[in-house]
């Protein structure tokens, strides 16, 4: 058994195509994604568990790739985590479609599947899987409408919207 988890790891870390029947957006535009984006909402996962005032940050490294910074407040333990990955594009540069990773060789998939074309203000993302879905915007807060909207794209597609965690953005006092 021990010796297939490393196999496992390699088999399911790997996982670049978006779930079946989402889509990644076309006319995808990489320098205008760069910056900080705050996530507003995203499905529990072990990686970013508890956090709050949790933001994404991406660079445009010299190879092409991109710098990727994931970062929260762990209320529990008082302290900030981040983490640092690389994104690759799976095709095309003007699709919204990339690999992501923050160990190694193993790549998981990042799938910009809605987006504000016109200001770059807001995206909806999917991991490889429906088990992987995040809310991400320019501001700490979206309006109540496009929470709706985002809510209804993703429900449509076959997230589970209704165990969206809806992230704090405010740093608790410790």
């Amino acid at each position: 058994m021990k010796r297939l988890l490393p196999l496992l790891a390699l088999l399911t870390g790997c996982a670049v195509e978006p779930p079946e029947g989402v889509a990644p957006v076309r006319d995808f535009a990489v320098e205008r994604y760069l910056g900080t984006w705050y996530e507003i909402a995203r499905l529990d996962h072990r990686f970013e568990r508890g956090l709050v005032a949790v933001t994404a940050s991406y660079a445009l490294r010299d190879d092409g790739s991109l710098k990727v910074i994931n970062r929260g407040f762990d209320p529990k333990t008082c302290a900030w985590r981040e983490a640092e990955g690389r994104a690759k594009f799976t095709g095309a540069a003007d699709t919204g479609q990339l690999k992501v990773s923050f160990f190694g060789p193993f790549y998981g998939g990042y799938t910009v599947f809605a987006l504000d074309h016109r200001e770059y203000r807001w995206a909806a993302v999917s991991g490889p899987d429906r088990d992987y879905l995040w809310f991400l915007a320019r501001e700490p807060a979206i309006s109540d409408d496009l929470r709706a909207r985002l809510v209804a794209e993703a429900s449509a597609l076959g997230f589970a919207t209704d165990r969206l965690i809806w992230v704090p953005q405010e740093v608790p006092p410790c």
